[in-house]
């Protein structure tokens, strides 16, 4: 087949969270089973300095009509590997930014102008380019539009650019909403501006028009597509997505296994796999000397690598703090976002630096050392789409205590409520269920022989993309 997805995030070019993750993950697995997968990205700074980027060629020049006024940009496009090429979508206006949303304090005020230029930059290389797809792929609010810009530029044009669209949702909270205004740099129809369009109480919302015009609609967990379809977690949209129920589907991301292993991973201190471990001793080791922390320290080292947003919990951590300091344990934390959370967390390591660490930052390198040298891997998120760093942390032999939402839920199983199969240890996304799941992590890894044993059956767990990938394949193969 000849897929084509559009992304805001692609690792290693561009990320700040899963997104990235598990498109780039995808796009090279679909790309290794033989189809043709073309990815398009933003031509921001780091995808630009990227290595991989010094071959790339100036593939057409584009002129984009936004509102009332044409703007230019450029196409450049280079293959990192067989059967994937990579297309940037380049206006330095837009893109030539350090930082994708956002400086870090508030978005950016263009960013509607910024990634409607992007769909539009797709639609237009799919029809200069000669670019004819099987599918479409667009993921997230960024790249919402793009399902609906293709057709209407299909029907100006009296062509065919796609024979499907697939849009996929990462993260409902994330929707896309900007002032009424921005419709008119969409340049669609004006019956598109409602209630069954892009409207949105007064506003317009971009993840919206992927929901409704897309052929098929999915999200990266089977539970977490349920979820969606409620007010607790639709964050408004719960309805819009209840129209597309019969063409909605819950497709769980996987780990790249070239990037994330234990095995291999050229990050770490030291490599180890199910059938030697001393590796793992070894970055536990590491990550405690980088923190600073005594290198024999015998007690459990608790990991958390997250965005500093309230979604991922990060406040339920804080609200145990009296646990962290008064049992003998060390917690690690990476992560950006949130200044408020950033700074309580940084209180907290002012308070007991011999027992908490933070970075504050975006690290990949340190991430994988937090997940090899870590014994327990925390992520109560009050929601989850899916979620990554749970199969990373069964992938290392970290066992994850996690809340039971989303796809966290569909891929931990707590080891105590089933001692037979448990992976980790789970907990309602509040403070008091997150206690009571620390302290058993406590006596869990008190009993070595259990704990070990729980490790072991996360490692033996097979979260590749080999299966992940299929899944997409069989909904392509289907939708066509």
């Amino acid at each position: 087949m000849k897929i084509v997805h559009a992304t805001s995030e692609l690792f290693p070019y561009m990320k700040t969270g899963g997104l990235a993750d598990a498109v780039g993950a995808l796009t090279a697995a679909l790309a290794d089973n033989g189809h043709e997968v073309s990815v398009f990205l933003p031509g921001y700074r780091a995808a630009l300095e990227h290595p991989d980027a010094a071959s790339a060629e100036r593939k057409l020049r584009l002129k984009i009509e936004m509102g009332d006024q044409f703007l230019s940009g450029d196409v450049r496009v280079f293959s990192p590997r067989k059967n994937l090429k990579i297309y940037l979508i380049c206006r330095e206006e837009f893109f030539d930014r350090r930082t994708p949303y956002g400086n870090g304090d508030r978005d950016f005020e263009d960013n509607a102008e910024r990634f409607i230029f992007f769909c539009k930059g797709v639609v237009e290389t799919l029809r200069l380019g000669d670019l004819r797809a099987d599918v479409v792929h667009s993921h997230d609010w960024q790249a919402a539009l793009l399902p609906l810009l293709l057709r209407d530029a299909e029907r100006r044009h009296g062509v065919t650019l796609s024979l499907k669209t697939v849009f996929t949702i990462h993260n409902i909270a994330y929707q896309g909403l900007f002032p009424a205004p921005a419709f008119a740099r969409t340049n669609l129809p004006d019956e598109l501006n409602n209630i069954d369009g892009l409207e949105y109480y007064s506003q317009i919302n971009l993840m919206k028009g992927g929901i409704l015009f897309a052929d098929r609609v999915t999200t990266v967990s089977p539970r977490y597509a349920k979820e969606i379809q409620t007010p607790e977690f639709g964050c408004g949209l719960d309805g819009v997505v209840q129209t597309r129920v019969e063409d909605l589907v819950g497709l769980l991301n996987g780990v790249d296994t070239a990037i994330w292993n234990p095995a291999v991973d050229a990050a770490l201190p030291a490599r180890y796999s199910p059938a030697n471990m001393t590796g793992k001793q070894t970055c536990r080791a590491e990550l405690l000397k980088r923190c600073g922390f005594a290198v024999n320290f015998k007690g459990p080292v608790f990991g958390m690598v997250c965005r500093f947003t309230p979604q991922k919990g990060v406040d339920l951590v804080l609200a145990n703090r009296d646990l962290f300091l008064a049992s003998e344990c060390r917690l690690v934390v990476l992560g950006s976002g949130d200044k408020r959370i950033e700074q309580e967390l940084h209180a907290l390591t002012v308070e007991a630096p011999q027992k908490i660490a933070l970075s504050a930052r975006l690290d990949e390198a340190m991430s994988h050392l937090i997940e090899a040298g870590s014994d327990f891997f925390v992520m109560p998120s009050l929601f989850e789409p899916c979620g990554l760093n749970q199969m990373y942390s069964q992938v290392y032999g970290t066992v994850p205590v996690v809340s039971r939402v989303g796809g966290l839920a569909d891929t931990v199983t707590d080891a105590d409520e089933r001692p037979a199969d448990g992976t980790g240890l789970m907990c309602e996304p509040n403070a008091a269920s997150l206690r009571d799941a620390l302290q058993r992590a406590l006596a869990l890894f008190a009993d070595k022989p259990r704990y070990a044993a729980v490790q072991r059956r996360g490692m033996a767990h097979d979260f590749s993309w080999k299966i992940a990938a299929a899944g997409y394949e069989k909904l392509y193969q289907d939708s066509l």
